[in-house]
């Protein structure tokens, strides 16, 4: 295995960062989460148009680029060294999979040409707060329950005459106020045929939003990472794919590459947490001496390096082999939460002003977690997929209670004192 990048990986990452460093600094960030998008759409055009950012991992018979989930993760951490704002994630590493892994050729090629050029974008809805299990990140998602269950609550899929239809609410979409489709998990089949299923719901039409789809923009403490909440009151719907196609297993599947994807950005806004930390205590001064030149800070900042490294070495692992996705995620969150909380301590006073650049790092960090985690919960599953709670030969389980006592990395790093 060659563990090195391509002459074409690190050409599309330096163009990419130069694009980024001259569009996206923290003043420009912080106005273009304020428009009515959420995001900057001529920035978001160029992205899609001059590095086919959109189209990285959709085959060249759809007019994507054809890359591999390597590359997608190499863009997500440049996306995430500036906490760009955009429909990246929720169209090309949440829904584009799931297109491809279900849908039919035709709604391929009806779909997969416009998510790959940017012209569509699109958005995975999910009832509730229920994203980490519907991705089976934090646990099984094989019960289905999460989408409803039959019960009140989640969302509804009844077939009429003139097709499907969907009833119900999700609450936490991302960038579910203005994506042009929606991919809407939802129960069918009542009690005795009880099953998950994922449906199209083209959400505009020439006079707005179609009629019966309510969609209003949440206030997320991560203003980086738009939300909407999406009603749907008997909205027409078309199965994605076939109908007996598994998409729990589908779910399952992108949930570990959109790990590896999400842990790459999270490495990306942690270094760059981090690097701009460095810088500060480099040229502050106090008691007449920089305050990086003190011997507490070097440990803090020496402990930060460390954590960062193991952390992009994970999430590069993770891009070549997604099954270790939920682990990657979960040391990257681990790492950028460090390094978003170190930043605000060492920046001193003016660190700990809302409006402090710091803030929009230690903010992602923490819906992060919300969203996809928390850190303990991603191990766990790990831990279980890997049968390391279950029976085998003696000394596992305690092995596993050691580990996850002992804060057990993804790298086999211990950061504490193991008592056999």
């Amino acid at each position: 295995m060659d563990a090195a990048f391509t002459a074409e990986q690190d050409e599309m990452r330096r163009t990419l960062r130069e694009i980024l460093g001259k569009r996206c600094g923290p003043d420009e960030v912080k106005a273009a989460v304020r428009t009515a998008a959420g995001y900057d759409r001529e920035l978001w055009q160029q992205l899609a148009q001059v590095l086919g950012l959109p189209g990285t991992a959709v085959a060249e018979e759809y007019g994507g680029v054809g890359c591999t989930p390597t590359d997608l993760a190499l863009a997500c951490e440049e996306a995430g060294r500036v906490l760009l704002p955009s429909p990246l994630l929720a169209t090309a590493v949440l829904v584009t999979p799931l297109v491809t892994a279900l849908g039919t050729a035709a709604q391929r090629a009806a779909l997969l040409p416009g998510l790959a050029d940017g012209s569509l974008t699109a958005a995975l809805a999910v009832p509730g707060t229920a994203l980490a299990t519907a991705l089976a990140l934090t646990g099984e998602n094989t019960e289905g329950d999460w989408a409803g269950g039959g019960r009140a609550g989640g969302v509804q899929a009844r077939r009429t005459e003139d097709g499907w239809r969907l009833y119900g609410e999700a609450a936490q979409v991302l960038d579910g106020h203005r994506a042009g489709l929606l991919l809407v998990a939802a129960h069918t089949g009542g009690f005795a045929r009880s099953r998950t299923a994922l449906f199209l719901v083209r959400a505009r039409d020439t006079d707005g939003d179609v009629p019966g789809l309510v969609r209003t923009r949440q206030t997320a403490l991560d203003e980086t990472r738009a939300q909407g909440r999406v009603q749907l009151r008997d909205v027409p719907a078309e199965p994605l794919g076939e109908e007996d196609a598994d998409a729990l297993a589908a779910l399952a599947a992108t949930g570990r590459t959109a790990a590896a994807a999400l842990a790459a950005e999270a490495v990306g806004a942690a270094g760059q947490a981090l690097a701009r930390t460095v810088e500060y205590v480099g040229r502050r001064e106090q008691f007449g001496r920089a305050v990086g030149s003190f011997q507490a800070v070097k440990h803090r900042l020496a402990d930060l390096y460390v954590q960062v490294q193991a952390a992009r070495s994970a999430a590069y692992y993770a891009a070549w082999d997604p099954e270790q996705g939920p682990l990657a995620l979960a040391q990257a969150l681990q790492a950028l939460r460090g390094s978003a909380g170190e930043a605000i301590q060492l920046h001193g006073g003016i660190g700990f002003t809302w409006e402090h650049d710091a803030h929009l790092y230690f903010k992602r960090a923490a819906a992060d977690e919300l969203l996809f985690g928390p850190v303990h919960r991603l191990r766990a599953h790990a831990a279980e997929r890997a049968g390391l709670f279950g029976p085998g030969p003696a000394g596992v389980a305690g092995g596993a209670a050691v580990a996850a006592s002992t804060g057990a990395t993804a790298t086999g790093v211990h950061r504490e004192r193991v008592v056999l």
